[in-house]
């Protein structure tokens, strides 16, 4: 009875956190566009418009269910759940504290992004089955910018796998702080296992891992299907791209997905890349920063506040960056970030022999 209880409060928790997440990165990036076009954003509704995006939420729910008579009744329905179901599910494995993860298992980074795949079946569901040919030619853009990015997420992964030696995201998490069952070296060289802190990160264990984190943080952001990369949603070309004929609450789980999305892939990478939920703060001598900064209410502290950062930065970038053209964008991925991602694959191998072994 206990355990069935726990299945019940842990997804129904892990919603209601994305759901508040979405409010708040709505009403954040409202501001930060306002900011950086040097106008105010929202101010209307609440206090400095802080009741703005619940207002729209409340809206959404409350419109009609349209569906267009010539849609495909059963694809148009399904597509919203699949996509949203498959990134809900991807927050099953992430360690958000110290042994405090909803589903601890041996093949969590794999199983991530397996899951996460099937969100490219919902999308092209949406696309066929609205019927409409801005929406079918959003869909078909999303998919072959999903898929083709997938290579350098998959390649960038694999180079930091090859490192930590584990697909286990909770035992990735140990292998940067004061906790880590092996001696952590920083570039290789200077042993700062007692020291923790941002000095045992991943991307500072090996210098080429901050290569590697930025490719897996590019090729991210094209599969959140975000500016620069949004392409399959071009307003200027294709209306809403595969979203053009969705409202009401159909349209609130797509949106809903893909702010869970953009915070999947930021955590993922803080959990991989940027110590996970370790502190950032490094033991200087008798000051011990690390050691009572970490634990399961620092923990959960650290993760928010390293993963929101991430986010705060694909917001940022979003309304400084322009759009990229398709050819420039599967340029960027086949001939620059896979065969970056490749040499990164290679240099992991021979860091792990030469220099780890």
């Amino acid at each position: 009875m206990a355990d069935f209880i726990v299945h019940i409060i842990v997804p129904v928790a892990i919603f209601a956190f994305i759901a508040g997440f979405t409010l708040f990165a709505v009403y954040a990036e409202r501001k930060i566009a306002g900011f950086v076009q040097d106008r105010l954003g929202p101010m209307e509704t609440g206090k400095y418009g802080l009741m703005q995006t619940l207002a729209d939420i409340l809206k959404l729910l409350q419109k009609e269910f349209i569906t267009p008579s010539a849609a495909d009744k059963i694809l148009f329905a399904v597509a919203p759940i699949v996509i949203f179901v498959a990134v809900f599910i991807g927050f099953s494995v992430i360690p958000w504290a110290p042994d405090f993860i909803p589903a601890n298992t041996n093949t969590g980074l794999f199983f991530i992004m397996a899951i996460v795949a099937i969100d490219a079946i919902g999308i092209l569901m949406a696309g066929w089955g609205s019927n409409n040919k801005y929406s079918l030619l959003g869909s078909i853009r999303a998919i072959a910018q999903m898929v083709s990015y997938e290579l350098p997420v998959g390649l960038s992964l694999i180079a930091a796998v090859m490192i930590t030696q584990t697909l286990n995201l909770n035992d990735i998490a140990y292998l940067q702080g004061i906790a880590s069952p092996e001696q952590i070296y920083f570039m290789g060289f200077w042993n700062v296992t007692d020291i923790g802190g941002i000095f045992a990160w991943h991307i500072f264990q090996a210098p080429h891992l901050l290569i590697v984190y930025a490719i897996f943080f590019i090729a991210s952001l094209a599969e959140c299907n975000r500016a620069p990369f949004d392409i399959p949603e071009a307003e200027s070309e294709l209306i809403g791209g595969f979203h053009t004929e969705y409202g009401g609450i159909k349209f609130a789980f797509l949106f809903l997905a893909e702010y869970a999305m953009m915070f999947l892939v930021a955590i993922l990478g803080v959990v991989i890349f940027l110590g996970g939920w370790n502190s950032p703060l490094p033991n200087v001598g008798s000051l011990r920063l690390a050691d009572w900064t970490t634990g399961l209410g620092w923990g959960i502290v650290w993760t928010l506040l390293k993963s929101l950062t991430i986010v705060g930065i694909q917001m940022w970038i979003r309304w400084t960056l322009p759009r990229f053209r398709a050819d420039q964008l599967m340029t960027l991925c086949w001939k620059i970030l896979i065969p970056l991602a490749f040499v990164c694959l290679a240099i992991s191998g021979l860091w792990r022999i030469l220099v780890m072994l």
